[in-house]
């Protein structure tokens, strides 16, 4: 391939992170079960010494994510909370950050119930609001925290206007983007600093992995996080590492193909008089959806609905028979999720209910089965509710 043209996607996720074997070939990256690397001259440094500090499984699993995102710098975490701990923990007590109302449960429990206790105040508005983000500025702000679209109320945020607010004042900002991955979404393109996966969902891709990625496009910011994860070690293990990569390998075929059910499943839904409100940003009635197609190349596999009460969610679930109901999403199988007790069991109810957290509202994330027959399972459920 020539230097001038770049590779779409779709070709960075097969050869991402691969090194064909220096000296075999292989076509996988070796699972390093190393805890430790032999040190040839005690007095020249090298590059792995202790699995700790780096791994050269977990090296080509980083390397993967950074070229994805287009990055600098990616790291790969043993979980999503352990990824955006460790970005959290660049800052310090007397800091005050602003974050997304709609952010996910576990970011708001840590930054509720443990970040207060390390002097770090934080500040949760309506990020699609830019009017509301600058209301909510103190002389002490240092970081704007945003997930876009947002879990699971898939409210959008302009990032673009947020991070050229957040860098005319000093601050960080910091994005999630598990639910478009950087097949749909490049927050770093549109000047957010810090992007986090919970690489559990879509980057592997199976439900059988738990891992989080952080990737960064300044260098020097990628040494603070580098420190950070050697520091806490909230590393991602070699043989998780592997199926990370071998996760990502897919990612683009499986986004396409779940994100094609999406919408076939969020218009049906949209017109069941059983379901009062559909929230997917590919529908022209969401309020975000010109903000989201400026900045996304697609609405995503994730999309949330209401039934309007706890029983009718009951009632639906006893009768569905393809989705699984679990908690998490981003799997080969579609997964039914309740944020009330599951994603967002750590929010006091009545914030929960402030966010459009309602007692009726299912989150699904769309797999890869035919959406044909997913949309009569869903039919046949939605059909027999009393």
């Amino acid at each position: 391939m020539s230097q001038e043209r770049k590779p779409q996607l779709s070709t960075l996720v097969v050869h991402a992170g691969t090194d064909r074997g220096q000296w075999t070939g292989a076509a996988s990256v070796p699972i390093y079960m190393a805890s430790t690397f032999h040190q040839r001259d005690i007095d020249e440094g090298q590059v792995y010494d202790y699995s700790r500090s780096g791994n050269p499984t977990r090296h080509a699993a980083e390397e993967a994510i950074a070229c994805l995102e287009g990055g600098t710098r990616g790291f790969a975490f043993a979980s999503g909370m352990a990824a955006m701990s460790t970005c959290l923990a660049l800052f310090s007590a007397g800091d005050h950050l602003i974050v997304a109302q709609d952010i996910y449960g576990g970011t708001y429990r840590i930054l509720d119930k443990v970040w207060t206790r390390f002097g770090v105040e934080t500040t949760f508005v309506d990020t699609t609001d830019l009017e509301a983000v600058i209301a909510a500025v103190r002389p002490n702000t240092r970081g704007l925290i945003l997930e876009s679209p947002s879990n699971p109320t898939l409210a959008v945020t302009d990032l673009a206007g947020c991070a050229a607010l957040a860098r005319e004042r000093g601050w960080l900002t910091i994005a999630d983007n598990t639910f478009m991955s950087p097949c749909l979404q490049k927050p770093l393109e549109l000047g957010i600093d810090i992007v986090v996966h919970s690489a559990t969902k879509f980057l592997a891709g199976h439900s059988d992995l738990i891992s989080g990625c952080v990737v960064v496009g300044d260098e020097e910011l990628g040494k603070r996080i580098g420190f950070l994860q050697n520091a806490f070690g909230n590393i991602l293990s070699p043989h998780d590492s592997w199926l990370l990569l071998r996760g990502m390998k897919t990612l683009a075929v499986r986004m396409a193909a779940s994100q094609q059910g999406a919408r076939q499943l969020a218009a049906f839904l949209n017109n069941h008089p059983k379901v009062s409100r559909v929230y997917y940003p590919g529908l022209d009635n969401h309020p975000g959806y010109g903000i989201h197609n400026r900045q996304a190349s697609g609405p995503g596999a994730v999309l949330s609905f209401d039934l309007g009460s706890r029983a009718a969610v009951k009632q639906f679930f006893s009768r569905v028979k393809l989705p699984i109901v679990a908690v998490s999403l981003g799997g080969v199988e579609s997964i039914l999720s309740y944020p009330t007790t599951m994603s967002h069991a750590a929010m006091e109810p009545e914030e929960r209910i402030r966010r459009g957290i309602g007692p009726g509202l299912i989150r699904l994330s769309v797999g890869l089965e035919d959406p044909d027959d997913l949309q009569a399972d869903l039919a046949e459920a939605l059909d027999g509710l009393e």
